[in-house]
């Protein structure tokens, strides 16, 4: 094998499998990743097992080969060398890979490519393109709730694709995030419900494009973006009954700013416990007062106006549930509605392009 290509052309692909490849050398072989040159094309492709990534770019091939090599390794040296310089590739036999860029010169031992794992092969038959911007900032707004835990469907989103409709849903136990986009493009006859692993979610958010191509087996979800593709195997299980624990009749209806409950929060959550995390908060016709506590520190309390149409309420929460839901939502005003201090909470951004709900359970303080 031997080939040139200048840096820029190779390091953003590069920098995509840091997120993929195996760190933790349970199987040597998956902290490579797989170099195929061909014609006048250059193939890469890594994969855990779990999630895989291949892409494919020009390069100039003098001979023609495969082998495999750190994706780690192969990254840092790439990313040391000057800009815009010329990178030569060649392998000299007995798995040696030898880089080198004018003065400076690596030698990097490598394994042979047919122990590398078989990569499943999309086909991309059901022409189902998404909008990638608009599903990156689903996947945003849903991320935080994934657990890791061994209920394996709780460990990543439930997809819901079905006609001029895209539906993402997460959800911890504690809490359930729902995110919901109309595409008048999207015309399908039967509807697909698939779990995404949190790895192959993150991947996705490092895309970039108009549109993203989607597929899948009977074992594995296939996207695509111009020249990449990421495989990600299905997570088997059956995803909890959301629709059954999202509130339909909390009465109790609160208007905030978002910046202002975000501020008043990080100010009063400096003196709740570690362990608990919680904050009470106390509402009222026009203000909502805030309020933490812990026994070896002091004691914390917080103001803000807000609009709110319900009876007098005080109801505890994980702080740190509240901000993560915050965080995500564009609108300048959220809206909290309740019921009472024991039933689940429901939150939305009161203007946003996507439909977007936040699902609480309350906290005993």
């Amino acid at each position: 094998m031997n080939f040139s290509i200048i840096k820029e052309e190779i390091l953003g692909e590069l920098q995509l499998f840091q997120g993929i490849i195996e760190k933790r050398n349970t199987m040597p072989i998956l902290a490579n990743i797989l170099i195929n040159a061909v014609g006048n094309e250059l193939e890469l492709t890594g994969t855990d097992l779990e999630v895989g990534l291949s892409t494919h770019f020009p390069a100039r091939i003098e001979d023609e080969g495969s082998i495999t090599i750190s994706g780690k390794k192969l990254f840092e040296i790439v990313k040391s060398l000057p800009e815009k310089e010329n990178l030569n590739f060649r392998e000299d036999g007995d798995l040696l890979m030898r880089i080198s860029s004018g003065e400076s010169e690596f030698k990097v031992l490598c394994l042979p490519k047919d122990d590398y794992p078989k990569i499943p092969e999309a086909k991309f038959e059901r022409k189902i393109q998404l909008p990638l911007n608009n599903l990156k900032e689903m996947i945003d707004c849903v991320y935080y709730t994934i657990t890791q835990e061994q209920r394996y469907y709780l460990n990543g989103a439930l997809m819901v694709i079905k006609d001029k409709n895209l539906e993402l849903i997460t959800t911890d136990g504690h809490r359930l995030a729902y995110t919901s986009l109309l595409i008048e493009k999207l015309n399908m006859e039967d509807e697909i419900r698939i779990i995404i692993s949190k790895k192959a979610l993150n991947e996705l958010r490092k895309f970039e494009d108009e549109t993203i191509e989607f597929d899948f087996d009977e074992n594995n979800l296939f996207f695509r973006v111009n020249k990449r593709t990421l495989i990600s195997r299905i997570i088997e299980g059956k995803f909890p009954n959301y629709e059954a624990v999202i509130p339909r009749n909390n009465e109790n209806i609160m208007s905030v700013s978002k910046n202002k409950i975000m501020d008043s929060l990080r100010r009063v959550s400096l003196l709740s416990t570690e362990r608990s995390k919680g904050v009470r908060l106390n509402i009222e016709k026009d203000r909502m007062t805030l309020f933490s506590s812990n026994p070896e520190i002091g004691e914390a309390k917080d103001k803000i106006s807000i609009n709110y149409k319900g009876e007098g309420l005080e109801i505890g929460f994980n702080f740190q549930y509240l901000l993560d839901f915050l965080s995500t939502v564009k609108s300048e005003n959220v809206k909290i509605e309740l019921k009472d201090k024991s039933s689940a909470v429901l939150l939305k951004p009161e203007e946003d392009d996507i439909k977007y709900i936040y699902v609480l359970m309350p906290m005993e303080l």
